[in-house]
């Protein structure tokens, strides 16, 4: 009788290592695999981070006449100097030939990137406004119905300068671009002050390369 439950205790004894090695087995394995999918993903990451830097080094090309590299905030902005009217949107003929030249500028120097993975730019231009700086009107730069008025301003004079390209030879196409029209109003990163208030009635030009696709949204 003992020498049965002897048996019957290491027979049990032995079925439970046995499947105990079975779940470290397949945890093991598992756990492996999600290792492999996890340097897998890191690997491909890492990659796609060079290929960006390598993309945003490659369009350094843009600085010069028509463009200057804001370093602080990361992004490209228009050098040059539009001279808005006051509250309008509508841009000056003397500033015609600068911008188109610009607008050429920009796109041939991203089409001219050679990549081997399929890159798209998203190009956002940015519309902005100059806060008052007369005394008697300082009250409007904390007025809501005032602010509402210059983010649709700032929009509406970004969205000229896209019309303008867009009426003058300057195309974005759109397997390799997509555009947002954007308006800060009296806000957004970077602005001058002080006695440079002026000067942000200006774009601001951001190019962001994304590898991969960008959704077009549906026809």
């Amino acid at each position: 009788m003992k020498t049965n439950s002897t048996n019957l205790f290491w027979t049990s004894y032995a079925d439970l290592m046995t499947a105990l090695f079975i779940v470290m087995l397949a945890l093991f394995i598992l756990s492996y695999k999600l290792f492999q999918d996890r340097q897998g993903e890191l690997e491909v990451l890492a990659s796609q981070y060079q290929k960006i830097q390598e993309i945003e080094a490659a369009l350094s090309a843009l600085e010069g006449e028509y463009f200057r590299f804001d370093s602080l905030n990361k992004r490209h902005e228009l050098n040059i100097d539009i001279a808005f009217k006051s509250g309008k949107s509508e841009i000056a003929p003397a500033y015609y030939d600068k911008l188109q030249q610009a607008g050429k500028t920009l796109t041939n120097t991203i089409k001219n990137i050679r990549t081997d993975q399929q890159v798209k730019y998203m190009v956002v231009i940015e519309g902005m406004a100059a806060r008052y700086t007369n005394e008697r009107d300082l009250w409007k730069n904390q007025s809501e119905s005032e602010r509402d008025f210059t983010y649709r301003l700032s929009y509406e004079r970004a969205l000229a300068l896209y019309k303008f390209w867009e009426n003058n030879g300057v195309t974005f196409d759109r397997n390799t671009f997509e555009v947002i029209i954007a308006g800060s109003g009296f806000f957004g990163a970077g602005r001058y002050t002080g006695t440079s208030e002026a000067r942000n009635k200006r774009f601001l030009i951001q190019v962001i390369p994304k590898i991969g696709t960008l959704d077009k949204g549906k026809p």
